[in-house]
C-alpha cells in the first residue's frame, strides 16, 4: 500500500541522511581529537549513533515498502516502528555515555581544550547540515507518512540544537577562559538528547502496542460517518491503529433492515472511499448489521433507505 513514487522518495531521503551523517562523524571525531573537547567528542558520538540510526531507517523504509506475503498478511509496515524504537534506544545509550564522560571530566577537573575556532567551525557546519537534512526528511516523511523517516528527522533536528549548544559553550570558553564549561555544556546536550529519545519512543514504540490513531485523525473518521447519517442508523465499535504508514480502521455500521445487500455494500464502499481519500494509506474493514427495528415506520418503510429508481 505504498506508491512507487513514495517508495523512491523515502529511499532517496534515507540515503541522503546516511551520507550526511557519515561525513559529520568523520569531521567531528577528527576535530574533537585535535581540540580535546569532550563536548565536540560527545557530538561525534551522537553523530555516530545518528549514522547507525540513518542506516536502520534506510533499511526499514526499503523493507516496509514490500507488499504483504504468505508470512506477513498485514504487510511489513511495523518494521518502521521497530526502527524508530531502536533509534530511541541508541539515543538513550549515547546520552548516558556523554553524561558519564562529562562527569569524569568534572570529577578529575582535567579539561584541556585547544583549537576552539576549529571546534566552533565544525559545530556551525554540523548545525547547518543537520537542519537542511532534517527539513528534507520531515518533508518526505509528511508526504509519505513514514514513521522511520520522521524519527530520523526529529533525531537530526535535535542535533541542530545540541550542535548549537556546543558551539555556544565553545564561544563561552573562548570569552571566559573557563574550560570546565565544556563538560557542563556536554551534560546539557545529553539531557536534550534524552528528551529527544523519549519523544521518539512515544511516536514509534507505542504504535507497536496498537495505540489508537491521533484524536485529529479519528475526528476525520467521525466527520465522514456524520456525513452519511441520513443513510445509516448508527455506527459503533470503531477501532483504529497504525502499522508503519498504514492506518487500520474497523467499525460496525447499522443499516436499515430492509436495505439490500447490494445497497449496503455500496454505502459501505462510499464511506470507506471517502475516509481513504482524507486519510491516505488507510485499510478499512466494515461489519454491516441490520437495524433491530422498533420504530413505527420500520415495519413499513424507512426514510434512510436509498430512493427507489
Amino acid at each position: 500500500m505504498v506508491s512507487a513514487e513514495h517508495d523512491v522518495l523515502k529511499r532517496r531521503a534515507a540515503r541522503v541522511s546516511v551520507a550526511s551523517n557519515a561525513t559529520l562523524v568523520v569531521a567531528k571525531l577528527t576535530v574533537g581529537m585535535i581540540t580535546g573537547s569532550v563536548s565536540v567528542l560527545s557530538e561525534a558520538v551522537h553523530s555516530g549513533v545518528d549514522l547507525v540510526a540513518a542506516g536502520i531507517a534506510w533499511y526499514s523504509v526499503r523493507e516496509s515498502g514490500k507488499p504483504a506475503d504468505e508470512d506477513h498478511h498485514y504487510g511489513h509496515g511495523k518494521i518502521e516502528n521497530v526502527a524508530g524504537t531502536i533509534e530511541a534506544v541508541l539515543i538513550f545509550g549515547a546520552a548516558f555515555y556523554i553524561i558519564w564522560e562529562a562527569v569524569q571530566k568534572l570529577r578529575t577537573g582535567v579539561v584541556e581544550i585547544e583549537g576552539l575556532g576549529l571546534g566552533a567551525a565544525v559545530m556551525a557546519v554540523s548545525a547547518l547540515a543537520n537542519y537542511l537534512v532534517s527539513r528534507h526528511l520531515l518533508n518526505v516523511a509528511a508526504a509519505t507518512d513514514s514513521v522511520a523517516l520522521e524519527a530520523d528527522a526529529l533525531h537530526l533536528r535535535t542535533d541542530v540544537y545540541t550542535s548549537a549548544g556546543v558551539l555556544g559553550g565553545l564561544v563561552a570558553i573562548k570569552i571566559t577562559g573557563i574550560p570546565i564549561l565544556d563538560p557542563i555544556v556536554a551534560i546539557v546536550v545529553a539531557l536534550m538528547i534524552i528528551k529527544a529519545a523519549w519523544d521518539l519512543t512515544r511516536s514509534a514504540f507505542f504504535h507497536i502496542l496498537d495505540v489508537k490513531l491521533p484524536e485529529e485523525e479519528e475526528a476525520v473518521i467521525h466527520d465522514v460517518l456524520e456525513q452519511y447519517r441520513d443513510h445509516l442508523i448508527e455506527y459503533h465499535k470503531l477501532r483504529t491503529r497504525k502499522s508503519g504508514h498504514i492506518r487500520y480502521v474497523d467499525m460496525h455500521l447499522v443499516v436499515p433492515r430492509q436495505m439490500t445487500v447490494e445497497a449496503a455494500h455500496t454505502l459501505s464502499h462510499e464511506i470507506t472511499a471517502e475516509i481513504e481519500r482524507r486519510l491516505p494509506y488507510s485499510h478499512i474493514l466494515v461489519h454491516l448489521e441490520p437495524c433491530p427495528g422498533g420504530c413505527d415506520r420500520c415495519t413499513v418503510d424507512c426514510h434512510k433507505l436509498p430512493a427507489k429508481q
